[in-house]
């Protein structure tokens, strides 16, 4: 490892974050293992609810507190990545994570591949959690109370998608879990911890935007149908079929843009928010490729494989996640300058 040079490190960290697995030559350092045990890959859906609601309350005609919005930013960023840990660890106590599971095959899993012990896995999340509680209390002291509810309600939903007894995700509400977290929870937690304030339209526009990541899920749903069926966790697809979840997952992609189109139509969006519909031929293409069988064999460049449907789900929701970001900031700029 000594002998690796910077370069070798950032290639080795840049591949672990693009694809939740470690570079070819194996676990370079403890950056790439880290990046690989936290699935840092994913964080980006994550940080664009973040942005949202700082361009949101950079525009809004209130006060904001700055400090609290970059503090909250970071604590569902954090948050997201004890999720990530806290559901390696139920699934494999609970006997769901196996040798032969998707999650053991599209990247080194935690602790069945031995890249940490459960020991660590523990620590990193009580790690994880004693930052976010640093940032709750702060944020309560900065702003008041309600601040609680919105750590407490993620953290709550965050424990119950795999853990015992709830298990949302065995009962088919592993669903609604992402998209109240991806959206009032994370949108509306952030714009209130800055303004105290949490208008109508602000919660609308989390919900529109936290049906991209609830696609990602559903599509990864998708791929385990074969290993959740017959293992009696039922989740929104297994409780579909495969027909209606892949037409159900497609339709909340539209939905998203229906929902930004309506926003802006009503003027709780600006209208650079439009941009978002450059995501449309990214859209066709998905959905073409939603109308296909899955390949037998692994595809090239995908080094997430037997997952299909989900990284398909991922590209369109980083493009038009992306670009909504980019027409709220050119208006948020806009208006700073004005």
């Amino acid at each position: 490892m000594s002998s690796l040079s910077v370069a070798d490190r950032l290639s080795a960290w840049r591949y672990a974050f693009a694809t939740t697995n470690p570079p070819a030559q194996g676990v370079v350092d403890p950056v790439t293992r880290w990046l690989v045990v936290t699935r840092a890959g994913v964080l980006p859906m994550t940080f664009v609810s973040g942005l949202i609601a700082v361009l949101l309350a950079a525009v809004a005609v209130v006060s904001v507190d700055w400090l609290n919005i970059v503090l909250a930013v970071v604590g569902i960023v954090v948050a997201h990545l004890a999720n990530n840990l806290m559901n390696d660890l139920t699934d494999t106590d609970v006997g769901n994570d196996t040798a032969d599971y998707p999650r053991a095959l599209y990247a080194p899993h935690p602790i069945l591949a031995g890249l940490v012990t459960r020991r660590q896995l523990v620590v990193g999340i009580l790690l994880c959690q004693v930052i976010d509680l640093a940032i709750m209390i702060t944020l309560i002291v900065r702003q008041d109370w309600w601040i609680a509810a919105f750590a407490l309600g993620g953290l709550f939903l965050s424990w119950a998608y795999t853990a015992p007894p709830l298990r949302l995700k065995k009962i088919g509400l592993g669903e609604a879990d992402v998209l109240v977290t991806w959206g009032p929870l994370m949108v509306g937690g952030v714009y209130y911890a800055g303004t105290g304030t949490l208008p109508w339209a602000v919660v609308v526009t989390a919900l529109v935007y936290a049906l991209l990541p609830t696609t990602v899920l559903m599509g990864k749903h998708i791929d385990k149908l074969p290993y959740d069926g017959r293992s009696g966790t039922r989740t929104l697809p297994v409780v579909l079929g495969e027909p209606l979840a892949k037409a159900a997952t497609v339709g909340m992609m539209v939905l998203y843009y229906v929902g930004v189109v309506v926003l802006v139509s009503l003027g709780e969006l600006p209208w650079p928010a439009l941009l978002t519909l450059g995501g449309l031929p990214t859209l066709v293409w998905v959905w073409r490729r939603f109308r296909e069988p899955k390949p037998v064999d692994p595809p090239p460049n995908n080094p997430v494989w037997p997952l299909w449907w989900a990284p398909l789900a991922f590209i369109h929701t980083r493009r038009a996640g992306a670009l909504l970001i980019l027409g709220l900031a050119a208006w948020a700029v806009w208006v700073a300058v004005r």
